[in-house]
């Protein structure tokens, strides 16, 4: 990969992007981090040898892609700022703010620039993410490429079809590692509960998590029967599974995936609507 990529913001997910590029082969000396916390700026430029700069400007002026790395409420103002340096240089910019619409991004910059949004995920800093990928029509096979290896470097990605598709990727992948940790984390309070002791119940615990991810991820993809497999005729698990489907679990899911899914939707309108100064 021969580019040079600038980050707007090195926090948790950039500096996870910045650190997959520079192991895919990408030269620390290519990549430029607009930060404003002085110690996050010392800290990428002690580990990974990237330049480093308060100044968002200086850090997107040579780059080929620029990856959008700031919190939604942030994006406006960011963007608005690196209008003209956008409008001259035309980098591919890649977002991932949850929540902010491409047109947004677009009108902020002042320019016809070409936007590629993702919803990347927390996993993505163990190198395991699982991101989605939205691009209008007019976006170039070399930009989708592009892009693609970008989110590539921290793990899995997958391309949707509309743009309010990513809405649910929110809630699904994005709020998703969430969820089972809190699965995991109830589980361990139960067998407390049980009578099982705290360290050993948080060590099983987390170890069926990671366990059952990977056989997961290793298998063809099939749920269901993964799940059946597990599930013997007249079983212990069996009992657990009927405790769940009494009390609702899949309307429970389906429950909270929604509450996600429309809170995605009010972050749009809550900040992607800010009136150019």
């Amino acid at each position: 990969m021969n580019i040079n990529a600038a980050f707007v913001g090195g926090g948790n997910m950039g500096g996870a992007l910045i650190r997959g590029l520079i192991a895919r082969g990408l030269p620390p000396q290519q990549i430029s981090v607009g930060e404003a916390h002085q110690q996050r700026r010392i800290a990428l430029a002690d580990e990974l040898g990237v330049h480093v700069t308060a100044d968002n400007r200086e850090a997107v002026a040579r780059a080929d892609v620029v990856v959008l790395a700031v919190k939604p409420q942030d994006m406006a103002g960011t963007v608005q700022a690196l209008a003209d340096v956008f409008a001259q240089r035309q980098p591919l910019v890649l977002s991932i703010a949850a929540g902010i619409r491409l047109a947004d991004i677009v009108s902020w910059s002042g320019s016809q620039i070409s936007v590629v949004r993702a919803m990347p995920n927390r996993p993505a800093l163990n190198n395991a993410g699982a991101t989605a990928l939205y691009a209008p029509v007019s976006i170039s096979d070399a930009h989708r490429s592009l892009a693609e290896s970008v989110l590539g470097a921290v793990g899995t990605t997958v391309w949707v079809k509309d743009e309010d598709a990513l809405d649910v990727v929110t809630a699904l992948s994005g709020s998703g590692p969430a969820y089972f940790f809190l699965l995991a984390e109830l589980m361990t309070e139960a067998a407390v509960k049980l009578g099982l002791d705290r360290e050993s119940a948080q060590s099983l615990s987390i170890q069926t998590l990671f366990g059952s991810g990977r056989m997961a991820h290793e298998s063809d993809g099939d749920l269901a029967r993964l799940r059946a497999e597990v599930t013997s005729k007249g079983g212990t698990t069996e009992a657990a599974v009927r405790s769940f489907d009494a009390a609702n679990l899949r309307g429970i899911v389906a429950a909270a995936l929604s509450a996600a899914t429309d809170r995605s939707r009010e972050m749009a309108q809550a900040f992607g609507k800010t009136k150019t100064p």
